[in-house]
């Protein structure tokens, strides 16, 4: 579309902000407005997920007797988890899925390391 093509459209656009801010949101960025009736659904999937999420690194604290080996197993484990999870993110969005890996892997081990290092600052 030329600049003289769409000069009518973002004009009018212009007139009602809320059109123009719904335009946006759906256009540019790809969102749509929240459905109210699926507030509960998205709340509890949102909370299962942190569940089983946290489980994750918390498993082999439960399961083995030794802190130091838990801990060694927590930091694989969660590592290939975070792996697994960035490559399906990259086959989901179209990303390349090991570049979403590998950088998943990077932003949750630093995410990760950042809080072990607070949390043993603390205690």
């Amino acid at each position: 579309m030329t600049e003289d093509e769409s000069r009518p459209i973002v004009d009018a656009l212009r007139k009602r902000p809320e059109a123009w801010v719904d335009f946006m949101m759906r256009f540019e960025l790809g969102l749509e407005k929240p459905d109210p009736k699926r507030a509960l659904l998205s709340a509890l999937t949102i909370a299962g997920a942190y569940i089983v999420g946290g489980f994750i690194p918390l498993g082999p604290y439960i399961v083995l007797l030794k802190a130091s080996s838990a801990l060694d197993a927590s930091v694989a484990i969660t590592l290939v988890a975070l792996a697994i999870f960035g490559y399906v993110k990259g086959r989901f969005t179209g990303a390349a899925p090991l570049r979403s890996a590998i950088q998943t892997v990077l932003i949750g081990g630093v995410a990760a390391g950042a809080a072990f290092t607070i949390a043993r600052a603390i205690s």
